[in-house]
């Protein structure tokens, strides 16, 4: 591991129960993310220092941009929809695992070629791996990816030029990879990227920068890790509350890491000693480089 190690400083003091979900958008250059547990998405503008929130209709798992900038792709607990700013409509486009009603929607991004991936979450107790990866297609046609069962779907991004896809079931505390076809949206030669069983914490939400070394929050480790191509830790990002989930890269120069993080399952006693945890936490990185989100082009 490289030496180098920093602090991510408190952005937005949300104090959301699960924040997650966050990116950047390089077109309105406004940073986005989610309250799962408190149904809500929201949106901080650094230009005119604002930040605001929508209400959902459930719980918002995960979305994505689309290619018009009125209208987000959103994953709910249970089912992928739109969402429009200029009316507040959400619109259904499909249900997902409807005959589980343990399960929901957890993480999911875009793949480099406009399609949207996205995996489920066991809610029930034991979290016994019965969910999926799912992919949702320019002709919004949805198909699960031949991957295998997890208990909870994150770490979900691609490498630069799209053909190989991270993933994780956070309880296994490892990270995994596998070949995407960029055509046909196949997944191949399933491997392990990253083994964490030795490392604190566990695997929540990822991103890629424009040299192919991924970032991933340390659900439960106070940190952020970056992990070069070959799967070693690169650095570490210390985070001042336990439970960072999601990390984007954005800013004008894409060279500012974001962090949400979460208070659920937080005592008193924890939630007194680390007061912003379920904030929104940001580090500029001089030298690393993002890449803009994917867009879903359906």
């Amino acid at each position: 591991m490289s030496t180098e190690t920093a602090t991510a400083s408190l952005l937005f003091d949300g104090k959301h129960l699960l924040g997650e979900g966050v990116l950047w958008c390089d077109r309105t250059q406004r940073l986005f993310w989610t309250d799962i547990l408190g149904a809500s998405l929201w949106c901080h503008d650094p230009a005119a220092g604002t930040t605001r929130s929508w209400p959902m209709p459930e719980r918002l798992a995960t979305f994505a941009l689309t290619e018009d900038d009125d209208r987000l792709l959103l994953g709910l607990a249970s089912q992928l929809a739109w969402f429009s700013f200029s009316n507040n409509a959400v619109t259904p486009i499909c249900a997902v695992e409807a005959d589980m009603p343990h399960t929901r929607l957890n993480d999911g991004r875009c793949d480099r070629f406009g399609r949207f991936v996205f995996g489920t979450k066991n809610d029930a107790p034991g979290l016994a791996r019965c969910c999926s990866f799912y992919r949702l297609n320019a002709d919004l046609t949805l198909e699960r990816l031949a991957l295998p069962m997890v208990a909870i779907s994150n770490s979900i991004c691609f490498s630069p030029d799209g053909h190989t896809m991270y993933y994780c079931d956070s309880p296994s505390k490892t990270i995994r990879c596998c070949d995407y076809d960029s055509v046909a949206g196949t997944t191949s030669n399933d491997r392990l990227f990253a083994d964490l069983q030795q490392q604190p914490g566990e695997p929540d939400g990822s991103t890629v920068d424009s040299e192919g070394y991924l970032w991933n929050a340390q659900w439960g480790g106070h940190r952020v890790l970056c992990f070069a191509p070959d799967g070693s830790i690169d650095r570490m990002v210390r985070v001042p509350v336990a439970q960072p989930s999601c990390v984007a890269l954005g800013g004008a120069a894409l060279d500012t890491l974001y962090v949400t993080s979460a208070r659920e399952s937080l005592s008193d006693a924890d939630l007194l000693a680390e007061p912003a945890a379920g904030g929104v936490f940001q580090l500029r990185l001089p030298g690393v480089g993002g890449l803009p989100e994917g867009r879903f082009g359906g």
